[in-house]
């Protein structure tokens, strides 16, 4: 059975997927078997035969060239593009958590270092009908993962990447580290963030990560030592 590492970001669209895609890659280039799994997606785009692409998914396939299908990437799809929890909602196809554990389980299985990534933010509902409510950081927490962290490098980062570590913590999800996305090299503003959330969380920012990057600039090793 393989290490895993869940993948979060402190919102929605600050690149969580193209760091993974780079994550999964640099692991890849180096000999690791790496993987990828997600749970949910939402706002997947339709081809011309109707079948639902999951676009996140399937450009994290193409970067790091796993070639697996897309019913081994992904396990619910939806078109709208809301939270998983009201996409389910409105397609009448709420998720099961039991095949949700399944096919991580399988996925864990087939690779050595499994990248899982999240919907959204940490608090992210994924189920929230008569029967359940669930939010990402249950699932995270049920399945025992470890947590890195995703954040853009910009103005208001301290007071998002610092929430989101607080509540891991307040939920004893170990973190294990922060990358910083559209990192620009020198920028006074962007460097203090660093220094501040180091000092204020106590957890390193292992990675920056600059606009238009094909490669991580990250010690492998480093990395792969992330999963456990």
């Amino acid at each position: 059975m393989g290490k895993c590492l869940f993948i979060t970001g402190t919102g929605t669209d600050i690149g969580k997927t193209y760091v993974t895609g780079l994550i999964v890659k640099k692991l890849r280039d180096a000999g690791y078997n790496g993987g990828y799994y997600k749970a949910a997606l939402s706002g997947a785009e339709p081809d011309e035969t109707g079948a639902l692409q999951p676009g996140d998914a399937l450009h994290v396939n193409r970067v790091a060239g796993i070639g697996e299908t897309i019913p081994n990437l992904v396990s619910y799809i939806y078109r709208e593009a809301v939270s998983p929890h009201l996409a389910a909602q409105i397609n009448h196809n709420p998720i099961d958590f039991d095949k949700i554990k399944r096919d991580f389980t399988r996925a864990k299985g087939k690779y050595e270092l499994l990248t899982m990534e999240g919907s959204g933010g940490i608090i992210c509902p994924l189920r929230w009908d008569e029967q359940q409510h669930v939010i990402l950081d249950d699932l995270v927490k049920e399945l025992g993962l470890g947590v890195l962290v995703i954040a853009d490098a910009g103005l208001g980062t301290i007071n998002a990447v610092v929430l989101t570590i607080e509540h891991l913590q307040m939920r004893h999800i170990p973190v294990r580290g922060i990358i910083f996305n559209n990192y620009i090299p020198g920028d006074l503003m962007q460097d203090d963030n660093r220094k501040m959330i180091e000092a204020m969380t106590g957890i390193p920012v292992v990675a920056k990560v600059q606009h238009g990057d094909t490669e991580l600039s990250m010690d492998v090793k480093v990395l792969a030592g992330l999963y456990r």
